[in-house]
């Protein structure tokens, strides 16, 4: 393997190239965290006056293209798209914010238009973004517009989020760093390992290298480095159907996971599991279901093939349960979700899987959620069950049966056997609390043949969710009673807070959820938020959860 890497400041990186990002990657997932030390670092090489290294960049040339005469390589990213993207919508915002500029300023805002967007006629621009985000992404490089209205998924808001943390870090002007400056530092002082390699199938081979010193690198990016880097070695230029089919596969994952990539790290440990010879007590950490997904594909074509679609499926399904706010508030047990997973995947007829996700509910939710139970609990039956279902092509009814077995001794009665039980759902139970609220607000729903929008209430942490009715400044010794709390959507609880519950009682009946607008009602008959009042209601969501999660 012959590697020529080579030291560029980021203006000599960009101003022979059009990058691309292509859809097999993942999407952009820097955070504010990673931008904050971007800026950090800029500000930092201004003070001390000196050059920073920032990263390496690996790429692949697919292409060339010419451009009002100019010659340009494009290059896929392979490793390095975070660090790139985020750069080159700082430098619009630089651009942006010199545009008005007189002399020099303006020159530079004109140099950075030219270099961000080729040709009179916007052929191509500097970087093309993947999974849908290239019009939020296009737009703002092109024209600086901020498309907020195209936002639709957690990559889109990533991105406008960087386009106003990068615009506000230009006109802060810390310690007389102005656009100006930022942009003669980055460009000259920021300096990239570049490797470019011509041949596909030694580009995962590098990534695979890379990645093993160090570099934090999420195990599914590691597993499809490595799926790829099988393919090349034992296709040949018959199979480059393969090829682009396992491209699509990929795309087709990252698009499903969008920012959230732990969720495909559990998928592929799930994956993984499902691959043992032998049936397991456990599920498989990260790096052993990776290189039990790799032994699988072994060192024929359809077989990779094979490997990654089948762990494509998992994700799908596994997706499936935690993009469901509903499903998701079950439980965060992972052996609990590897059955729920399973259940999923065997595709049966909606009135079957919905029955037996009612089941996996019903036992799951009673063992985590009401009996507080930790992720010690019936690991080895849940993971048992779970591969069962998968290998031994179980049958609903035997499913069924299993998952009461691993119910007995959680039986509804059981758990709900203590005085106090009710008299602190707040404290160390707020996410429970949401959920039971949540399927109780459903319970009350359904009499009037609609459900409440799970959405809203899922948007915050859960604890900023639940309202307390009699609020807490008021030390009421049964402040934290299940029947002193309820519901309120993202926002309106802190602008509530410490007002006397018949102060609210107006607003609790405007908010869309029927549990609270039953409390506002009763406040404003009676005038009142008693004791009484908490007990009965209380005595009225205990007996729907001991009849809803009963055996």
């Amino acid at each position: 393997m012959n590697l020529n890497p080579t030291q560029k400041s980021v203006g000599e990186l960009f101003s022979e190239r059009l990058f691309r990002i292509p859809d097999y990657q993942r999407a952009y997932s820097w955070g504010p965290a990673q931008r904050r030390d971007l800026f950090a670092d800029i500000r930092e090489a201004h003070l001390k006056n000196r050059k920073h290294f920032m990263a390496t960049v690996v790429a692949r040339q697919s292409d060339t293209k010419i451009i009002a005469g100019d010659e340009f390589a494009v290059v896929d990213l392979i490793d390095g798209q975070q660090r790139i993207t985020t750069l080159v919508i700082l430098f619009k915002a630089i651009a942006k914010a010199l545009e008005n500029a007189d002399g020099e300023n303006s020159s530079i805002a004109s140099k950075l238009n030219d270099l961000l967007v080729k040709g009179d006629n916007y052929q191509a621009i500097l970087l093309q973004a993947n999974h849908g985000a290239s019009g939020i992404f296009a737009s703002y490089i092109k024209k600086g517009l901020i498309a907020e209205d195209q936002i639709k998924t957690a990559a889109d808001q990533n991105l406008v989020n960087a386009m106003r943390e990068c615009e506000a870090f230009v006109k802060s002007d810390p310690d007389d760093l102005g656009p100006a400056e930022i942009y003669a530092r980055v460009r000259n002082h920021f300096i990239m390992i570049y490797h470019q390699i011509d041949d596909e199938s030694v580009v995962y081979r590098v990534f695979e290298t890379l990645n093993s010193r160090g570099l934090d690198v999420k195990w599914l990016d590691k597993t499809k480095s490595q799926l790829m880097a099988l393919l090349f070695e034992h296709a040949d230029s018959a199979h480059n159907d393969a090829l682009q089919e396992m491209r699509n596969i990929w795309a087709g994952v990252y698009a499903a996971l969008g920012l959230d990539v732990d969720r495909g790290d559990e998928a592929m440990r799930f994956a993984g599991t499902w691959k043992e010879t032998g049936r397991p007590n456990k599920i498989l950490g990260e790096q052993a279901a990776s290189r039990r997904l790799v032994e699988i594909a072994g060192t024929d074509v359809q077989s990779t093939v094979a490997a990654a679609e089948w762990l494509a499926k998992v994700v799908e399904k596994h997706n499936t349960i935690l993009s469901d706010v509903r499903l998701s508030g079950v439980t965060r047990i992972n052996h609990a979700r590897f059955v729920a997973t399973a259940i999923k995947l065997r595709g049966w007829p909606a009135n079957i899987e919905q029955e037996l996700m009612r089941k996996w509910e019903n036992v799951t939710f009673r063992i985590y959620g009401l009996a507080g139970k930790d992720g010690r609990t019936s690991v080895g039956e849940y993971v048992r069950l779970g591969y069962d279902i998968i290998h031994d092509s179980l049958e609903p009814s035997s499913i069924q049966d299993r998952l009461d077995q691993i119910g007995k001794g959680f039986e509804i009665d059981a758990v709900l056997d203590h005085e106090d039980f009710w008299s602190n759902c707040y404290d160390g139970w707020a996410t429970e609390l949401r959920y039971v609220l949540f399927r109780y607000d459903e319970y009350l729903g359904q009499k009037d043949g609609e459900n409440p929008d799970w959405s809203k209430i899922w948007q915050t942490a859960a604890s900023k969710s639940i309202e307390h009715i009699s609020p807490q400044s008021k030390g009421k010794s049964w402040v934290h009673e299940l029947g002193n709390l309820t519901m309120l959507p993202p926002g309106m609880n802190s602008s509530l807070k410490d007002t006397p519950p018949t102060q609210k009682a107006g607003k609790y009946q405007t908010v869309g959820v029927r549990g609270t607008a039953i409390v506002g009602k009763t406040i404003e008959k009676n005038d009142q938020w008693k004791r009484k009042d908490v007990q009965d209601r209380t005595n009225r969501i205990a007996a729907f959860v001991k009849e809803h999660w009963g055996d």
